[in-house]
């Protein structure tokens, strides 16, 4: 894994903050108005019914939730909904595995990661750490492998609480919006297939600094429901396979 020495500053996010302001509060308002006037119809509708009989208590061919396959009927909010029963058990165990012959010591295992460790890696700290608060993540498993002592590779899972169903996609979108310019990537990425809007960026250009060889690396960052998926390959001698990282981000991507 890179070391402190020649660990990549990571860019900051661009995107300023959310203003709710008194739509919202109206919004708001009206929301609570129709919560209570439908319970109210609700005991007014109650009130005439006869008593149901509850279902017995003992029900041994209960079976555990699973997600139900994809078919002619099934909606964007199945899906979601399908995804969200994956996503809210432990969240390290949807991490990618690392490869055969790729190796990681024990800090670097499936592990969580806090959001100070995380906006610690970027240029500005402070900045990431006030955005991320605003988009309100819930958590963020990590792994890391390196590979011949010059592969060296970090997977991030950063789920976010999503309440609105916003903070996730636009948060990812954000992280996409300047990986063009010059200072980053400097292109636009290759799409990732059958992800949405999912990219990988391969930079044009390695991290230069002096003493040190030149690392290539590359980002790939995409969304899965309230997940938003982020992966750092670098290597320490040539440039990076596009077709190697895109590899690794599709399995990452089924994996969610």
């Amino acid at each position: 894994m890179e070391t402190p020495e020649n660990r990549p500053e990571l860019p900051k996010s661009p995107r300023p903050p959310r203003r709710r302001g008194r739509t919202t509060l109206l919004i708001a308002g009206a929301a609570v108005l129709g919560v209570v006037a439908g319970v109210v119809t609700g005991y007014a509708v109650q009130y005439d019914r006869e008593p149901t009989p509850l279902p017995p208590l003992s029900q041994p061919e209960l079976s555990d939730s699973k997600t139900v396959p994809a078919g002619a009927s099934t909606t964007a909010q199945s899906v979601n909904v399908n995804r969200q029963v994956k996503t809210d058990g432990d969240l390290r165990k949807l991490l990618v595995r690392k490869p055969k012959g790729a190796t990681a010591d024990k800090s670097q295992a499936a592990d969580w990661m806090s959001l100070i460790e995380y906006a610690g890696d970027f240029k500005k700290p402070d900045r990431m750490f006030e955005d991320m608060l605003r988009d309100d993540p819930r958590r963020i498993a990590t792994t890391s492998w390196g590979q011949r002592g010059e592969v060296f590779v970090t997977v991030n899972l950063i789920q976010f609480r999503d309440d609105d169903r916003l903070s996730a996609p636009e948060w990812g979108l954000g992280q996409q919006a300047y990986m063009s310019h010059d200072d980053y990537a400097g292109n636009n990425g290759k799409p990732i297939p059958g992800s949405g809007n999912g990219r990988v960026y391969v930079y044009d250009e390695p991290l230069r600094k002096a003493g040190y060889e030149p690392v290539y690396q590359a980002r790939v960052i995409a969304r899965r429901g309230d997940v938003v998926m982020e992966i750092w390959y670098m290597n320490n001698t040539r440039k990076v396979s596009e077709k190697a990282v895109m590899s690794l981000a599709k399995q990452q991507l089924e994996r969610l």
